[in-house]
């Protein structure tokens, strides 16, 4: 089986600032962007998916749509991290005594009423194994996943292609699409 991640395209926002479950709008840019995105889904020579799946996240579902997969399955489990107490916030702007903690150990410490790392990779992984389950009839499926930075370092990292300590360094950049072998 084979999954097709993208990345949201850009957002209509400050860089450095937390807006994980925020439905933050996109920026000017987007058609544009779209279309690139558009044309690497093309690229990858499938001419029809088994499974797509979004995020319920508006970056990532309207970007499904100006694909053309008008009805994708929406999946909680791809929302970005949950930055609880942080959204909307810009990380060298925020005062809490636990920011620190969560920058030495983002992996286990949860964002202040938020999540840690290991709660976004925990419901990424469930919902991987979940499309597993679902399409194992079909060992050459081809699914298609819409949703966010995190989500996609999460199942690099759930699949063993990066290791814990590189997962802030492999956050793709917007527009991006990966294929990955389950």
């Amino acid at each position: 089986m084979k999954v097709y991640m993208i990345r949201h395209t850009s957002v209509d926002e400050e860089p450095g600032t937390c807006y994980g479950h925020t439905n933050e709008p996109l920026a000017a840019t987007f058609p544009q962007e779209a279309d690139e995105v558009k044309a690497k889904i093309k690229a990858t020579g499938v001419t029809q998916f088994d499974g797509v799946y979004t995020s319920p996240l508006q970056r990532a579902w309207l970007l499904a749509r100006w694909c053309g997969f008008t009805h994708p399955d929406f999946d909680n489990r791809l929302k970005e991290l949950f930055f609880g107490d942080w959204e909307m916030q810009k990380f060298d702007e925020i005062i809490d005594p636990h920011l620190q903690e969560w920058y030495d150990d983002y992996l286990h410490v949860p964002c202040t009423n938020g999540e840690s790392f290991q709660d976004e990779l925990n419901r990424v992984g469930e919902f991987l194994e979940d499309i597993r389950k679902k399409h194992a009839a079909n060992p050459d499926a081809n699914i298609l996943v819409f949703a966010h930075g995190g989500v996609l370092t999460c199942a690099m990292l759930y699949l063993k292609m990066i290791t814990p300590e590189e997962a802030f360094a492999n956050i793709l950049p917007y527009g991006s699409l990966i294929e990955l072998e389950m």
